[in-house]
Protein backbone atom coordinates (compact mmCIF):
# COMPACT_ATOMS: atom_id res chain seq x y z
CA UNK A 1 0.00 0.00 0.00
CA UNK A 2 1.92 3.07 -1.49
CA UNK A 3 1.60 6.60 0.09
CA UNK A 4 0.23 7.73 -3.23
CA UNK A 5 -2.47 5.35 -3.40
CA UNK A 6 -6.71 5.15 -3.50
CA UNK A 7 -6.04 2.17 -1.05
CA UNK A 8 -3.98 4.22 1.08
CA UNK A 9 -6.20 7.38 1.29
CA UNK A 10 -8.62 5.53 2.11
CA UNK A 11 -6.86 3.38 5.22
CA UNK A 12 -6.11 6.98 6.18
CA UNK A 13 -9.59 8.55 6.57
CA UNK A 14 -10.84 5.52 8.19
CA UNK A 15 -7.67 5.64 10.79
CA UNK A 16 -7.86 9.04 11.91
CA UNK A 17 -11.79 8.99 12.36
CA UNK A 18 -11.40 5.81 14.55
CA UNK A 19 -8.43 7.26 15.91
CA UNK A 20 -10.18 10.46 17.34
CA UNK A 21 -13.49 8.48 18.13
CA UNK A 22 -12.66 5.88 20.43
CA UNK A 23 -11.65 6.91 23.82
CA UNK A 24 -8.15 8.10 24.44
CA UNK A 25 -6.80 5.22 26.27
CA UNK A 26 -7.71 2.89 22.98
CA UNK A 27 -5.58 5.35 20.38
CA UNK A 28 -2.50 3.47 20.58
CA UNK A 29 -3.82 0.38 20.15
CA UNK A 30 -5.74 1.57 17.20
CA UNK A 31 -2.28 2.75 15.95
CA UNK A 32 -1.05 -1.07 16.81
CA UNK A 33 -3.23 -2.62 14.72
CA UNK A 34 -3.68 0.37 11.66
CA UNK A 35 0.60 -1.12 11.64
CA UNK A 36 0.46 -4.25 10.80
CA UNK A 37 -2.66 -4.47 8.39
CA UNK A 38 -0.34 -1.69 6.79
CA UNK A 39 2.30 -3.97 6.98
CA UNK A 40 0.30 -6.90 6.19
CA UNK A 41 -0.68 -5.99 2.53
CA UNK A 42 2.90 -5.64 1.68
CA UNK A 43 2.95 -9.60 1.99
CA UNK A 44 1.29 -11.81 5.10
CA UNK A 45 4.65 -13.55 4.65
CA UNK A 46 6.80 -10.46 5.25
CA UNK A 47 4.99 -10.54 9.05
CA UNK A 48 7.07 -13.09 10.23
CA UNK A 49 10.26 -11.42 10.00
CA UNK A 50 9.35 -8.07 11.83
CA UNK A 51 7.68 -10.34 13.96
CA UNK A 52 10.84 -12.17 14.94
CA UNK A 53 12.98 -8.62 15.23
CA UNK A 54 10.33 -7.94 17.94
CA UNK A 55 10.22 -10.90 20.10
CA UNK A 56 13.73 -11.49 20.11
CA UNK A 57 14.24 -7.49 20.73
CA UNK A 58 12.05 -7.27 23.22
CA UNK A 59 12.71 -10.66 25.33
CA UNK A 60 16.70 -9.58 24.99
CA UNK A 61 16.20 -5.81 26.52
CA UNK A 62 13.59 -7.31 29.29
CA UNK A 63 16.29 -9.53 30.24
CA UNK A 64 19.18 -7.08 30.41
CA UNK A 65 17.37 -4.57 32.23
CA UNK A 66 16.44 -7.46 34.98
CA UNK A 67 20.10 -8.82 34.86
CA UNK A 68 21.19 -4.88 35.79
CA UNK A 69 18.68 -4.77 38.61
CA UNK A 70 19.41 -7.91 39.71
CA UNK A 71 22.95 -6.81 39.88
CA UNK A 72 21.98 -3.46 41.34
CA UNK A 73 19.81 -4.96 44.26
CA UNK A 74 22.76 -7.32 45.17
CA UNK A 75 25.37 -5.37 45.62
CA UNK A 76 23.30 -2.83 47.56
CA UNK A 77 22.22 -6.02 50.02
CA UNK A 78 25.92 -6.98 50.40
CA UNK A 79 27.71 -4.36 50.26
CA UNK A 80 29.05 -4.25 53.59
CA UNK A 81 29.87 -8.10 52.98
CA UNK A 82 31.95 -7.83 50.07
CA UNK A 83 35.42 -6.69 49.18
CA UNK A 84 36.10 -3.89 46.74
CA UNK A 85 37.96 -6.88 44.57
CA UNK A 86 34.83 -9.32 45.09
CA UNK A 87 32.47 -6.32 43.83
CA UNK A 88 34.35 -5.92 40.97
CA UNK A 89 34.21 -9.59 39.74
CA UNK A 90 30.86 -9.67 40.27
CA UNK A 91 30.26 -6.72 38.12
CA UNK A 92 31.97 -8.44 35.57
CA UNK A 93 30.35 -11.73 35.85
CA UNK A 94 27.13 -9.60 35.49
CA UNK A 95 28.18 -7.93 32.84
CA UNK A 96 29.41 -10.40 30.79
CA UNK A 97 25.70 -12.17 30.95
CA UNK A 98 23.90 -8.93 29.69
CA UNK A 99 26.90 -8.68 26.73
CA UNK A 100 26.17 -12.25 25.67
CA UNK A 101 22.28 -11.12 25.45
CA UNK A 102 23.53 -8.11 23.58
CA UNK A 103 25.76 -10.10 20.97
CA UNK A 104 22.46 -12.56 20.23
CA UNK A 105 19.82 -10.23 19.56
CA UNK A 106 22.80 -8.47 17.45
CA UNK A 107 23.79 -10.99 15.30
CA UNK A 108 20.57 -12.67 15.20
CA UNK A 109 18.67 -9.80 13.43
CA UNK A 110 21.81 -8.52 11.85
CA UNK A 111 21.88 -12.59 10.64
CA UNK A 112 18.42 -12.22 8.99
CA UNK A 113 19.03 -8.77 7.30
CA UNK A 114 22.27 -10.34 5.73
CA UNK A 115 20.36 -13.54 4.28
CA UNK A 116 16.93 -11.44 3.67
CA UNK A 117 19.11 -8.45 1.81
CA UNK A 118 22.59 -9.54 0.97
CA UNK A 119 22.38 -13.70 0.56
CA UNK A 120 22.43 -13.28 -2.88
CA UNK A 121 24.70 -10.21 -3.75
CA UNK A 122 27.48 -12.71 -1.72
CA UNK A 123 26.39 -15.92 -3.45
CA UNK A 124 26.97 -14.19 -7.04
CA UNK A 125 30.27 -12.78 -5.61
CA UNK A 126 31.12 -16.13 -4.67
CA UNK A 127 29.97 -17.67 -7.82
CA UNK A 128 32.34 -14.84 -9.26
CA UNK A 129 34.83 -16.27 -7.38
CA UNK A 130 34.33 -20.36 -8.29
CA UNK A 131 34.64 -19.28 -11.70
CA UNK A 132 37.60 -17.56 -11.83
CA UNK A 133 39.20 -20.10 -10.54
CA UNK A 134 38.23 -22.75 -12.90
CA UNK A 135 35.25 -24.41 -10.87
CA UNK A 136 32.16 -24.91 -12.83
CA UNK A 137 30.45 -25.84 -9.51
CA UNK A 138 28.02 -22.90 -8.88
CA UNK A 139 25.32 -22.37 -5.54
CA UNK A 140 21.85 -21.83 -6.44
CA UNK A 141 20.42 -18.37 -5.39
CA UNK A 142 17.84 -17.81 -2.75
CA UNK A 143 14.19 -17.69 -3.18
CA UNK A 144 13.57 -14.73 -0.77
CA UNK A 145 11.54 -11.41 -1.47
CA UNK A 146 12.81 -8.55 0.75
CA UNK A 147 10.38 -7.45 3.47
CA UNK A 148 9.13 -4.08 3.28
CA UNK A 149 11.31 -1.63 5.23
CA UNK A 150 13.82 -4.24 6.97
CA UNK A 151 16.77 -2.33 7.40
CA UNK A 152 14.62 1.01 8.83
CA UNK A 153 12.73 -1.48 11.90
CA UNK A 154 16.17 -3.84 11.97
CA UNK A 155 18.29 -0.79 12.80
CA UNK A 156 15.07 0.83 14.98
CA UNK A 157 15.07 -2.23 17.41
CA UNK A 158 18.76 -2.55 17.74
CA UNK A 159 19.37 0.51 18.58
CA UNK A 160 16.55 0.20 21.15
CA UNK A 161 18.56 -2.80 22.18
CA UNK A 162 21.81 -1.25 22.55
CA UNK A 163 20.52 1.62 24.62
CA UNK A 164 18.62 -0.84 26.93
CA UNK A 165 22.48 -2.36 27.22
CA UNK A 166 23.75 1.11 28.06
CA UNK A 167 20.58 1.90 30.63
CA UNK A 168 20.24 5.27 28.76
CA UNK A 169 16.61 4.01 28.43
CA UNK A 170 14.38 1.32 30.50
CA UNK A 171 13.18 -1.18 28.68
CA UNK A 172 9.81 -1.21 27.79
CA UNK A 173 7.63 -3.87 29.50
CA UNK A 174 4.31 -3.91 27.39
CA UNK A 175 5.24 -6.48 23.91
CA UNK A 176 2.36 -4.60 22.17
CA UNK A 177 3.81 -1.08 22.69
CA UNK A 178 6.89 -2.19 21.94
CA UNK A 179 5.38 -3.75 18.77
CA UNK A 180 4.00 -0.49 17.99
CA UNK A 181 7.17 1.48 18.43
CA UNK A 182 9.03 -0.85 15.80
CA UNK A 183 6.30 -1.13 12.94
CA UNK A 184 4.45 2.19 13.36
CA UNK A 185 3.20 2.33 9.99
CA UNK A 186 4.20 6.05 8.51
CA UNK A 187 7.90 5.59 9.57
CA UNK A 188 8.26 1.88 8.68
CA UNK A 189 8.69 2.53 4.63
CA UNK A 190 11.54 4.98 4.53
CA UNK A 191 12.27 6.18 8.01
CA UNK A 192 13.34 8.38 10.19
CA UNK A 193 15.16 5.95 12.16
CA UNK A 194 13.45 6.92 15.71
CA UNK A 195 14.89 6.57 19.29
CA UNK A 196 12.74 4.96 22.24
CA UNK A 197 13.29 7.49 24.04
CA UNK A 198 11.78 10.18 21.72
CA UNK A 199 9.63 8.34 19.66
CA UNK A 200 7.95 7.06 23.03
CA UNK A 201 7.29 10.56 25.05
CA UNK A 202 4.03 10.63 22.58
CA UNK A 203 3.56 7.74 20.32
CA UNK A 204 1.35 5.69 23.75
CA UNK A 205 0.16 8.34 25.04
CA UNK A 206 -3.96 9.94 24.56
CA UNK A 207 -4.53 12.40 21.96
CA UNK A 208 -7.44 14.65 21.78
CA UNK A 209 -8.69 16.08 18.42
CA UNK A 210 -6.84 19.89 17.59
CA UNK A 211 -8.34 20.98 14.52
CA UNK A 212 -4.49 23.52 14.65
CA UNK A 213 -2.22 20.31 15.01
CA UNK A 214 -4.73 18.42 12.19
CA UNK A 215 -4.56 20.93 9.86
CA UNK A 216 -0.82 21.57 10.32
CA UNK A 217 -0.19 17.82 9.57
CA UNK A 218 -2.29 17.65 6.63
CA UNK A 219 -0.35 20.99 5.71
CA UNK A 220 2.76 19.08 5.91
CA UNK A 221 1.52 16.21 4.01
CA UNK A 222 0.26 18.26 1.26
CA UNK A 223 3.92 19.39 0.88
CA UNK A 224 5.66 16.02 0.58
CA UNK A 225 2.57 15.25 -2.25
CA UNK A 226 3.87 18.62 -4.05
CA UNK A 227 8.08 17.06 -4.17
CA UNK A 228 6.73 13.61 -4.62
CA UNK A 229 4.25 13.83 -7.50
CA UNK A 230 4.67 17.06 -9.04
CA UNK A 231 8.59 16.96 -9.19
CA UNK A 232 10.43 13.65 -8.54
CA UNK A 233 7.75 11.31 -10.12
CA UNK A 234 8.19 13.92 -13.56
CA UNK A 235 11.33 14.31 -12.91
CA UNK A 236 12.10 10.53 -12.95
CA UNK A 237 11.20 10.08 -16.54
CA UNK A 238 14.17 11.92 -17.58
CA UNK A 239 16.58 10.41 -15.67
CA UNK A 240 15.08 6.88 -16.38
CA UNK A 241 15.69 7.18 -20.24
CA UNK A 242 19.66 8.34 -19.47
CA UNK A 243 20.76 5.61 -17.29
CA UNK A 244 18.83 2.72 -19.29
CA UNK A 245 20.33 3.90 -22.37
CA UNK A 246 23.96 4.00 -21.45
CA UNK A 247 25.56 4.17 -24.96
CA UNK A 248 22.95 6.52 -26.40
CA UNK A 249 22.78 8.90 -23.86
CA UNK A 250 26.81 10.02 -23.30
CA UNK A 251 28.69 12.93 -21.67
CA UNK A 252 26.34 16.22 -21.47
CA UNK A 253 23.20 13.86 -21.31
CA UNK A 254 24.88 11.86 -18.22
CA UNK A 255 25.59 15.28 -16.79
CA UNK A 256 22.00 16.14 -17.13
CA UNK A 257 20.88 12.81 -15.35
CA UNK A 258 23.20 13.55 -12.66
CA UNK A 259 21.58 16.82 -11.50
CA UNK A 260 18.09 15.28 -12.59
CA UNK A 261 18.66 12.93 -10.22
CA UNK A 262 19.58 14.32 -7.43
CA UNK A 263 16.92 16.98 -7.47
CA UNK A 264 14.90 13.81 -7.85
CA UNK A 265 16.49 11.54 -4.69
CA UNK A 266 15.30 15.02 -2.58
CA UNK A 267 11.99 15.96 -3.47
CA UNK A 268 11.17 11.50 -3.23
CA UNK A 269 13.11 11.23 -0.28
CA UNK A 270 12.04 14.39 1.58
CA UNK A 271 8.74 14.26 0.45
CA UNK A 272 8.07 10.93 2.00
CA UNK A 273 9.61 11.98 5.53
CA UNK A 274 7.51 15.20 5.16
CA UNK A 275 4.20 12.78 4.46
CA UNK A 276 5.31 10.39 7.89
CA UNK A 277 5.75 13.62 9.50
CA UNK A 278 2.50 14.86 8.59
CA UNK A 279 0.76 11.75 9.22
CA UNK A 280 1.93 11.45 12.97
CA UNK A 281 1.33 15.02 13.77
CA UNK A 282 -2.07 14.59 12.67
CA UNK A 283 -2.71 12.28 15.18
CA UNK A 284 -0.03 14.60 17.85
CA UNK A 285 2.69 12.53 17.59
CA UNK A 286 6.17 13.58 17.03
CA UNK A 287 8.52 12.48 14.49
CA UNK A 288 11.96 13.86 14.36
CA UNK A 289 13.20 15.84 11.32
CA UNK A 290 15.43 13.81 8.77
CA UNK A 291 16.70 16.72 7.03
CA UNK A 292 17.99 20.19 7.20
CA UNK A 293 17.73 22.17 4.20
CA UNK A 294 21.17 19.96 2.70
CA UNK A 295 22.20 21.34 -0.56
CA UNK A 296 23.09 24.50 1.06
CA UNK A 297 25.78 22.92 2.87
CA UNK A 298 29.22 24.65 1.80
CA UNK A 299 31.41 20.97 2.53
CA UNK A 300 30.48 16.88 2.53
CA UNK A 301 30.69 17.26 6.27
CA UNK A 302 28.09 19.42 6.87
CA UNK A 303 26.54 18.18 4.17
CA UNK A 304 25.99 14.83 6.32
CA UNK A 305 25.27 16.84 9.29
CA UNK A 306 21.75 17.77 7.20
CA UNK A 307 21.12 14.82 5.64
CA UNK A 308 18.99 11.55 6.68
CA UNK A 309 19.82 13.29 10.34
CA UNK A 310 18.21 9.92 12.01
CA UNK A 311 20.37 7.28 9.81
CA UNK A 312 23.82 9.01 10.31
CA UNK A 313 23.43 9.45 14.09
CA UNK A 314 22.85 6.02 14.24
CA UNK A 315 25.96 5.36 12.68
CA UNK A 316 27.74 7.85 14.63
CA UNK A 317 26.36 6.64 18.38
CA UNK A 318 26.35 3.04 17.62
CA UNK A 319 29.36 2.21 15.29
CA UNK A 320 31.86 4.91 15.03
CA UNK A 321 32.32 5.75 18.68
CA UNK A 322 32.10 2.49 19.80
CA UNK A 323 34.63 1.25 17.69
CA UNK A 324 37.05 4.05 17.97
CA UNK A 325 36.92 4.01 21.79
CA UNK A 326 37.12 0.14 21.71
CA UNK A 327 40.52 -1.38 23.09
CA UNK A 328 41.74 -2.30 20.21
CA UNK A 329 41.69 1.20 18.79
CA UNK A 330 43.37 2.09 21.45
CA UNK A 331 46.49 0.03 21.02
CA UNK A 332 46.41 0.94 17.48
CA UNK A 333 46.33 4.42 18.66
CA UNK A 334 50.08 3.74 19.62
CA UNK A 335 50.82 3.64 15.94
CA UNK A 336 49.49 6.59 14.94
CA UNK A 337 46.84 9.21 16.36
CA UNK A 338 44.56 9.57 13.38
CA UNK A 339 44.45 5.64 12.36
CA UNK A 340 41.33 5.13 14.99
CA UNK A 341 39.44 7.52 13.33
CA UNK A 342 40.30 6.35 10.12
CA UNK A 343 39.30 2.70 10.58
CA UNK A 344 36.28 3.69 12.35
CA UNK A 345 35.23 6.11 9.65
CA UNK A 346 36.07 3.43 6.64
CA UNK A 347 33.69 0.87 8.82
CA UNK A 348 31.04 3.24 9.48
CA UNK A 349 30.91 4.14 4.91
CA UNK A 350 31.46 1.08 4.14
CA UNK A 351 28.32 -0.16 6.55
CA UNK A 352 26.29 3.17 5.09
CA UNK A 353 26.92 2.14 1.67
CA UNK A 354 26.10 -1.43 1.97
CA UNK A 355 22.97 -0.53 3.89
CA UNK A 356 21.87 1.35 0.83
CA UNK A 357 21.55 -1.47 -1.32
CA UNK A 358 23.53 -5.21 -1.76
CA UNK A 359 25.61 -4.09 -4.83
CA UNK A 360 29.53 -2.99 -5.29
CA UNK A 361 28.25 0.54 -6.67
CA UNK A 362 27.33 1.65 -3.17
CA UNK A 363 30.10 -0.08 -1.53
CA UNK A 364 32.10 2.13 -4.17
CA UNK A 365 29.85 4.60 -3.30
CA UNK A 366 30.19 4.32 0.53
CA UNK A 367 34.18 4.16 0.24
CA UNK A 368 34.36 7.24 -2.39
CA UNK A 369 32.43 9.47 0.78
CA UNK A 370 35.17 7.97 3.35
CA UNK A 371 37.98 8.98 1.65
CA UNK A 372 36.76 12.80 0.20
CA UNK A 373 36.18 13.11 3.95
CA UNK A 374 39.36 12.14 5.86
CA UNK A 375 41.18 14.11 2.78
CA UNK A 376 39.10 17.17 3.98
CA UNK A 377 40.12 16.89 7.50
CA UNK A 378 43.49 16.30 7.03
CA UNK A 379 43.33 19.48 4.86
CA UNK A 380 41.32 21.61 7.03
CA UNK A 381 44.26 23.10 9.29
CA UNK A 382 45.52 24.28 5.44
CA UNK A 383 41.76 25.88 4.94
CA UNK A 384 41.77 27.13 8.60
CA UNK A 385 45.11 28.90 7.71
CA UNK A 386 43.90 30.28 4.12
CA UNK A 387 40.80 31.81 5.88
CA UNK A 388 42.71 33.93 8.56
CA UNK A 389 45.10 34.98 6.01
CA UNK A 390 41.82 36.13 3.72
CA UNK A 391 39.56 36.55 6.02
CA UNK A 392 37.04 38.72 3.72
CA UNK A 393 35.89 35.41 1.97
CA UNK A 394 33.92 34.24 4.34
CA UNK A 395 32.17 37.63 4.17
CA UNK A 396 31.45 37.13 0.49
CA UNK A 397 27.78 36.36 0.04
CA UNK A 398 29.37 35.07 -3.55
CA UNK A 399 32.55 33.00 -2.07
CA UNK A 400 29.37 31.35 0.34
CA UNK A 401 27.48 30.32 -2.63
CA UNK A 402 30.63 29.03 -4.61
CA UNK A 403 30.92 26.65 -1.51
CA UNK A 404 27.33 25.42 -1.92
CA UNK A 405 27.54 25.20 -5.38
CA UNK A 406 31.33 22.71 -4.78
CA UNK A 407 29.22 20.74 -1.92
CA UNK A 408 25.83 20.42 -4.78
CA UNK A 409 28.01 19.41 -7.53
CA UNK A 410 30.19 17.27 -5.43
CA UNK A 411 26.93 15.23 -4.15
CA UNK A 412 25.55 14.89 -7.81
CA UNK A 413 28.82 13.32 -8.82
CA UNK A 414 28.41 10.70 -5.87
CA UNK A 415 25.05 9.91 -7.08
CA UNK A 416 25.99 8.55 -10.15
CA UNK A 417 26.86 5.78 -8.06
CA UNK A 418 23.25 5.37 -7.06
CA UNK A 419 21.71 5.79 -11.14
CA UNK A 420 23.65 3.22 -12.87
CA UNK A 421 24.23 -0.41 -12.20
CA UNK A 422 27.64 -1.35 -11.72
CA UNK A 423 30.67 0.05 -11.07
CA UNK A 424 32.16 0.26 -14.76
CA UNK A 425 29.19 2.20 -16.19
CA UNK A 426 29.24 4.27 -13.28
CA UNK A 427 32.85 5.20 -14.56
CA UNK A 428 32.27 5.68 -17.61
CA UNK A 429 29.11 7.64 -17.74
CA UNK A 430 31.76 10.32 -15.46
CA UNK A 431 34.27 9.86 -18.04
CA UNK A 432 32.14 11.08 -21.03
CA UNK A 433 31.14 13.36 -19.35
CA UNK A 434 34.65 15.17 -19.43
CA UNK A 435 35.41 13.43 -22.91
CA UNK A 436 32.42 13.55 -24.73
CA UNK A 437 31.94 17.23 -25.87
CA UNK A 438 28.09 17.32 -26.93
CA UNK A 439 26.92 20.22 -24.71
CA UNK A 440 24.99 21.51 -27.98
CA UNK A 441 22.23 19.51 -26.96
CA UNK A 442 21.55 21.95 -23.79
CA UNK A 443 20.37 24.19 -26.99
CA UNK A 444 19.51 22.42 -29.45
CA UNK A 445 15.83 20.76 -28.27
CA UNK A 446 17.46 17.16 -27.99
CA UNK A 447 16.25 17.33 -24.03
CA UNK A 448 12.84 17.03 -25.53
CA UNK A 449 14.00 13.53 -26.33
CA UNK A 450 14.08 12.26 -22.72
CA UNK A 451 10.18 11.86 -22.57
CA UNK A 452 9.62 15.50 -21.04
CA UNK A 453 7.56 17.70 -22.96
CA UNK A 454 8.37 21.04 -22.40
CA UNK A 455 5.20 21.91 -20.41
CA UNK A 456 7.28 19.26 -17.95
CA UNK A 457 10.08 21.40 -17.49
CA UNK A 458 8.02 24.35 -17.17
CA UNK A 459 6.40 22.94 -14.25
CA UNK A 460 9.82 21.20 -12.64
CA UNK A 461 10.84 25.25 -13.34
CA UNK A 462 8.07 26.12 -11.17
CA UNK A 463 8.35 23.18 -8.62
CA UNK A 464 12.61 23.52 -8.34
CA UNK A 465 11.86 27.18 -7.74
CA UNK A 466 8.95 26.66 -4.87
CA UNK A 467 11.13 24.06 -3.45
CA UNK A 468 14.15 26.73 -2.91
CA UNK A 469 11.86 29.27 -1.98
CA UNK A 470 10.80 27.44 1.08
CA UNK A 471 14.14 26.20 1.92
CA UNK A 472 15.17 29.92 2.19
CA UNK A 473 12.31 30.96 4.63
CA UNK A 474 13.12 27.87 6.56
CA UNK A 475 16.27 29.79 7.72
CA UNK A 476 13.29 32.22 9.87
CA UNK A 477 11.56 29.08 11.31
CA UNK A 478 8.80 26.81 10.34
CA UNK A 479 7.19 28.11 6.34
CA UNK A 480 3.63 26.51 8.16
CA UNK A 481 4.35 28.84 11.43
CA UNK A 482 5.20 32.17 8.85
CA UNK A 483 2.33 31.20 6.95
CA UNK A 484 0.16 31.09 9.86
CA UNK A 485 0.78 34.81 10.56
CA UNK A 486 -0.57 35.58 7.60
CA UNK A 487 -4.11 36.61 7.10
CA UNK A 488 -6.90 33.89 6.17
CA UNK A 489 -8.06 34.70 2.87
CA UNK A 490 -3.56 34.55 1.74
CA UNK A 491 -3.51 31.42 4.00
CA UNK A 492 -6.19 29.85 2.22
CA UNK A 493 -5.27 31.03 -1.47
CA UNK A 494 -1.50 29.53 -0.64
CA UNK A 495 -2.63 26.14 0.79
CA UNK A 496 -5.70 25.82 -1.80
CA UNK A 497 -3.47 26.75 -5.10
CA UNK A 498 -0.67 23.88 -3.66
CA UNK A 499 -3.96 21.45 -3.78
CA UNK A 500 -4.46 22.05 -7.11
CA UNK A 501 -1.24 21.95 -8.19
CA UNK A 502 -0.61 18.65 -6.64
CA UNK A 503 -4.06 17.85 -8.29
CA UNK A 504 -3.97 18.75 -11.91
CA UNK A 505 -0.06 18.52 -12.10
CA UNK A 506 0.96 15.44 -10.39
CA UNK A 507 2.26 12.70 -12.55
CA UNK A 508 -0.29 10.40 -11.50
CA UNK A 509 -0.34 6.36 -12.45
CA UNK A 510 -2.99 3.78 -12.89
CA UNK A 511 -5.49 4.31 -10.18
CA UNK A 512 -3.43 7.04 -8.80
CA UNK A 513 -0.50 4.93 -7.68
CA UNK A 514 2.33 7.18 -8.03
CA UNK A 515 5.99 5.85 -8.20
CA UNK A 516 7.70 4.10 -5.05
CA UNK A 517 9.76 6.03 -2.54
CA UNK A 518 13.00 5.42 -3.73
CA UNK A 519 13.90 4.24 -0.14
CA UNK A 520 11.41 1.68 0.10
CA UNK A 521 14.24 -0.30 -1.51
CA UNK A 522 16.26 -0.07 1.21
Amino acid sequence: MLFVSYAFFGFLIVLFLVYYLIPQRFQWQVLLLASYLFYCVSGIKNLMYILVTTITVYIGAIYIEHNALQQKKYLNEHQTEMTKEERKAYRERRGKTRFRWLIVGLVLNIGILTVVKYGNFLISNFNWILKGTGNDRQISFLTVILPMGISFYTFQALGYLIDVYRTTIPAEKNIFKFALFISFFPQVIQGPISRYGDLSKTLYGGHSFKAENFCRGLQRMLWGYFKKMVIADRIMTGVSTIIQNTGEYRGAYCFIGMLFYTIELYADFTGGIDITIGIAEAMGIRVQENFIRPYFSKSLKEYWRRWHISLCSWFRDYIFYPVSSSKMMRKIYRLGRRLPVYIASFIVWFVTGIWHGASWNFVVWGIANWIILMVSEELEPLYERFHVRYPMFRRFKAYQLFEMGRTFMLVCCLNLFDCYENVLDTFRAFGSILTVHNWNILLDGSLAELGLSLYDYLILSVGILIMVMVSLLQRGGSVRTQIARLPYPIRFVLWYSLFLIVLLMGAYGIGYDANQFIYNQF
